[in-house]
């Protein structure tokens, strides 16, 4: 480490969406050379945290000409779209919502494709949910149903349970019942005290017969009976009982079943009864829970979100993908990490015009008349992000940013108005 060194601590990493907020940053001649406490995740999230600072595709490099062309292109649409990718803070995202309204576009993100499973069944019963410093302090059962935090959320473990002690667990992982539920490829933690495992296609009989177990009802038989049995028996001599899953569908993976988040919530509060219980749904990086929230806090509605008809109206039957394989855009604005987009949805952009603002933009992938380079939020560019159990964290920027997303999408959204909003 050179004499120029500089240190930033307390940075947040958002790599995914445990955000963890106790990474110190070693800056040395502009470049990262040190993230300490993160995990591999959050290194390769960090990595030398050096960006391009392109204007492309416009007809001039001078982006206040360029904002204008945008401007222009995005008016001149019948039926644009505002699309929100990972790595942007809830300033941003709240400006992009705010050039929809503007448009009277249809706005939406990577949840509809990812995560929507979830946030419609807690539409539809509730949800006894909990912060991570809740479950820190209070859990002494822990059941991971088909998720191993080590794979896609390293820190969780070792910072919020069951690793660490908490107020009424001083003696962390010794006070802490540890199961993993295996559902067909999808495992628990490898070290947990007990494993129960089924099929994907017994899945939802073993949830319906736990529930109906700790209703007082028997369901069923055999060798499901005897691990409903096991599990309910664990579960309503816990004190505080959280069960853990994975609420956000990664490229490549298994993909979750539909019916996994309407079942685990619905057997959450089932577990109220006899005892204390909340879900934790983790959640991936790039502050994704913070669009979910400025859409719900800006228009009511955490995805999906159609300004056409002059107010916001919810169409999570009808999202982005689907609008996208009817031809149902012809403009579109994407704003964000445009690596972190769903394969799907990159795919469904071919052949739109589309306007590309956020990090690396200009070495996309993506097919986009217009790039303009932006920074990360947390790395680059300071506000708020929010964790999976939706806490909001400042961030505070370890380098400059080539562009600020916030400041370039509200000078955009002045350009729009000042060319009379939408066509």
């Amino acid at each position: 480490m050179s004499g120029t060194a500089r240190i930033v601590e307390n940075a947040v990493c958002l790599g995914c969406g445990c955000a963890c907020d106790d990474i110190t940053v070693v800056v040395d001649g502009g470049r990262i050379t040190e993230a300490r406490n993160a995990c591999p995740l959050g290194l390769r999230w960090f990595g030398d945290g050096s960006l391009p600072g392109a204007v492309l595709g416009g007809r001039t490099t001078a982006i206040e000409d360029v904002v204008g062309e945008i401007a222009d292109a995005l008016r001149a649409a019948r039926a644009p779209l505002v699309y929100l990718a990972p790595d942007l803070t809830s300033e941003a995202q709240r400006a992009a919502v705010a050039i929809a309204d503007q448009l009277h576009a249809f706005v939406d993100g990577v949840t509809s494709a990812t995560a929507s499973a979830g946030i419609l069944a807690a539409q539809r019963r509730g949800r006894a949910g909990a912060t991570l410093g809740e479950i820190r302090n209070r859990a002494d059962v822990l059941v991971f149903w088909a998720v191993d935090p080590v794979l896609s959320y390293p820190r969780f473990q070792s910072r919020y349970a069951p690793d660490p002690a908490g107020v009424h667990v001083p003696n962390g992982r010794a006070d802490r019942t540890v199961i993993a539920v295996d559902v067909g490829s999808q495992r628990g933690p490898d070290d947990a005290d007990v494993r129960i495992q089924m099929t994907a296609e017994e899945e939802s009989l073993f949830v319906a017969s736990l529930r109906g177990y700790l209703a007082g009802r028997t369901l069923g038989g055999g060798p499901i009976l005897a691990r409903v049995t096991e599990l309910a028996s664990r579960l309503t001599r816990a004190k505080y009982a959280v069960i853990v899953t994975d609420g956000e569908s990664a490229p490549q993976a298994v993909e979750l079943p539909a019916m996994r988040a309407d079942s685990l919530i619905a057997l959450t509060q089932s577990l109220n009864a006899p005892t204390r219980a909340a879900l934790c749904t983790l959640r991936a990086g790039g502050n994704r829970n913070g669009a979910d929230t400025v859409l719900t806090w800006q228009t009511g509605f955490p995805m999906a979100v159609d300004f056409s008809r002059g107010a916001p109206r919810y169409a999570p039957e009808d999202a982005t993908l689907s609008r996208l394989a009817r031809g149902a855009f012809d403009a579109v604005l994407l704003i964000g990490a445009t690596s972190a987009l769903p394969p799907s949805v990159a795919g469904a952009l071919r052949g739109i015009r589309t306007i590309a603002i956020g990090p690396r933009a200009s070495e996309s992938a993506v097919d986009a008349s217009i790039r303009i380079d932006t920074g990360v939020a947390s790395i680059h560019e300071s506000g708020m992000a929010f964790r999976t159990d939706d806490v909001p964290l400042p961030l505070r920027a370890v380098l400059p940013t080539p562009r600020d997303t916030a400041s370039l999408l509200k000078a955009l959204g002045a350009a729009i108005a000042a060319k009379g909003g939408a066509a």
